[in-house]
């Protein structure tokens, strides 16, 4: 997983591109979750093989497991449940694009969970493995923190439909979640973005170019990242598994929506940067062609005023104004008058 920090401009936090950079410390946590419509029991796990049981149990069991660094946990899981070897090295290498496989017995789903955790401007990304079968759904997340908690709450009060329907239903819960975060993320870059275009007009600086450039790559990423979730959820919809029910389906449709429409919206505030990006340039060039009048007007004032003065430093000995005793504050007074008339005349034709 990896930070969204800001690098120069509080409001324009940029991204680094190296998803998957695990930390050295981090924990693995086990957290399980078993429901059903009328009883419910969450607690934390210590020993993987503790919880092994839970595909063969008759109530929903979502095993959530947070932090990758122990590769044991994830092979145990495997061995247990038969997984490809391929499927455990896409759960452990981060770097994975968004992708659905549908193996009979079990579906594996690989998404990219980005969210605020305590501001707009601290943003983290990090992937997201779902695994669910008839009785069990298992999410792999590569550090604590997640955007799961209000279906947590759902599921440990009892409310919507979420402790009366299966495995799917909660598969689509998390997913949706996942996605609803995409448009949070999209409405702070928009309000960047906003920042960014008020500052534009006032006072474009270097550092407005780093933050446009910044949000740029922020748009470029979010793109990769919810192009392929539009083929995976349609897929998903479009599954013949009878792991998927008719009426979750229905909902599933309702997750492409939000993903076509978040794509419209990335498309939008990818064209609005590179306007900003015009614009920027633009302020920058109206802004130096000011300066080269102002320097340009201010040398052609000067131009007869050092014509003058270059004629009486010569300094010949019989120039006939040399020896006048008002030659030196009549031709003064004749260089002001020269200079006020200019600026007179600069003004008439508003160049000034």
């Amino acid at each position: 997983m990896t930070k969204l920090k800001q690098e120069e401009d509080k409001n324009c936090p940029s991204i680094n591109l190296n998803p998957g950079t695990k930390n050295e410390n981090e924990q693995t946590i086990i957290n399980l979750i078993t429901y059903n419509e009328t009883e419910y029991q969450e607690r934390e796990i210590k020993n993987i093989e503790e919880c092994f049981p839970f595909s063969n149990e008759s109530n929903v069991t979502w095993l959530n497991i947070d932090g990758l660094k122990d590769l044991t946990v994830i092979e145990k899981v495997g061995d247990y449940l038969g997984l490809h070897p391929l499927l455990i090295e896409d759960i452990t290498n981060t770097n994975q694009r968004p992708k659905i496989e549908d193996f009979g017995e079990y579906i594996f789903i690989i998404l990219k969970m980005i969210y605020c955790p305590n501001s707009r401007d601290d943003i983290e990304i990090e992937q997201v493995s779902l695994l669910f079968g008839p009785r069990f759904v298992i999410s792999f997340q590569e550090r604590i923190g997640d955007v799961f908690d209000p279906i947590r709450e759902r599921i440990r009060k009892g409310k919507g439909k979420i402790r009366k329907e299966g495995t799917d239903y909660l598969a689509y819960n998390l997913i949706d979640s996942i996605v609803d975060n995409y448009f949070i993320i999209l409405e702070n870059a928009g309000e960047k973005i906003e920042e960014i275009e008020e500052e534009l007009v006032l006072n474009p600086i270097p550092k407005t170019l780093q933050g446009i450039h910044d949000l740029k790559r922020n748009m470029i990423f979010l793109r990769k990242s919810v192009w392929p979730l539009r083929e995976v959820i349609s897929r998903l919809e479009r599954s013949e598994s009878e792991l998927i029910k008719e009426a979750t389906r229905i909902y599933m449709r309702d997750i492409y929506d939000h993903s076509i429409q978040i794509m419209d919206t990335i498309e939008t505030h990818r064209e609005m940067i590179s306007g900003m990006l015009d614009i920027y340039l633009s302020s920058i060039s109206n802004k130096m062609n000011e300066i080269m009048k102002v320097l340009t007007i201010i040398a052609t004032i000067f131009i007869p005023l050092t014509f003058i003065a270059g004629v009486y430093g010569m300094n010949f000995n019989y120039m006939p104004e040399l020896h006048w005793r008002w030659g030196y504050p009549i031709t003064l007074l004749v260089m002001a008058l020269i200079g006020i008339y200019m600026v007179i005349y600069f003004r008439k034709k508003k160049w000034l």
